[in-house]
């Protein structure tokens, strides 16, 4: 069994919080972080063969994992800001509209915060194509946890 990443010794710039996320699924994804701080996450990604439905178009599943992803860096930056209690924040509940199917491209995800409390926290994350369309959005709620252990 792999070990847990220790996530406080990343620093919160877009590199390494690639680095850090492609240890996992988001490097299955290709999921880049563009843009990080405690008020705005951005993050891109090709779309790639592998990532594709049966039917061509990119599966729905690759647009929840993307919005979980972005909404818990999100968080954890909020949490893990200067002056900030510290954490880590995991989602408990995703919820994802999926608005115009895709087949190929770049996509832009933006997780900006809707709520952000003591114990939890609530990111919407818009998807777009490179034609600024509106790919899917979703809202995901997050539990902070160890916040000021």
């Amino acid at each position: 069994m792999p070990r847990s990443i220790d996530v406080t010794s990343v620093r919160a710039t877009p590199e390494d919080l690639t680095e850090l996320n492609a240890k996992g699924f988001d490097g299955v994804v290709g999921l880049r972080v563009t843009e990080v701080s405690p008020d705005r996450v951005r993050g891109e990604w090709t779309v790639e063969p592998l990532l594709l439905q049966a039917t061509g178009v990119l599966h729905g599943g690759v647009h929840c994992a993307v919005i979980e992803s972005l909404a818990s860096t999100a968080g954890w930056t909020w949490l893990n800001r200067e002056g900030g209690p510290g954490g880590v924040a995991l989602g408990v509940a995703n919820s994802t509209d999926f608005i115009r199917a895709t087949t190929t491209g770049t996509l832009t995800a933006e997780a900006t915060p809707v709520h952000r409390g003591r114990r939890q926290q609530i990111w919407q994350v818009t998807v777009s194509d490179e034609q600024q369309r509106l790919i899917a959005r979703g809202q995901v709620r997050l539990q902070n946890v160890g916040v000021g252990a």
